[in-house]
């Protein structure tokens, strides 16, 4: 198997689509753009809220500059549905800015693969929610 393929790879099965997100959240959770910019085509097609994006290069700029502003980030993703290629998730993060103030943010998001497990088109939508450090839920 070469360095271009990701499995699991589609069709997804519940349980190969179960594992695409559990990987998906353990390389996200690692804050490390290289890491995380590999499960991607190398023309990947992104909205990221009001951002669009194309190509490695730009979602790796993109990590990098997101992961500086959200410190201590910390992810969870829950599967919400799939079929052939193309799996939906539901998502929380928690995370805090430069002044301490943290924050929840939840989203959704629709993934389209190639047939190599490469994520080639990402759609995310995403709202942020202030919270207390107390009221944390993801550590």
């Amino acid at each position: 198997m070469t360095a271009d393929v990701r499995p699991p790879v589609p069709p997804f099965t519940e349980e190969t689509a179960r594992a695409k997100v559990r990987a998906a959240e353990d390389a996200w959770n690692s804050r490390d753009p290289e890491r995380v910019a590999l499960a991607y085509t190398e023309d990947s097609v992104w909205r990221n809220r009001d951002r669009f994006l194309t190509g490695r290069a730009e979602i790796r700029a993109f990590l990098a500059e997101k992961w500086e502003r959200e410190l201590d980030y910390r992810l969870r993703k829950e599967l919400w549905a799939y079929t052939g290629n193309r799996i939906s998730v539901r998502f929380t993060y928690e995370w805090h800015d430069v002044r301490g103030q943290w924050w929840r943010s939840h989203g959704n998001e629709q993934w389209e693969f190639d047939a190599a497990g490469l994520m080639r088109r990402r759609e995310a939508s995403i709202n942020d929610l202030p919270i207390e450090e107390a009221d944390r839920t993801l550590r």
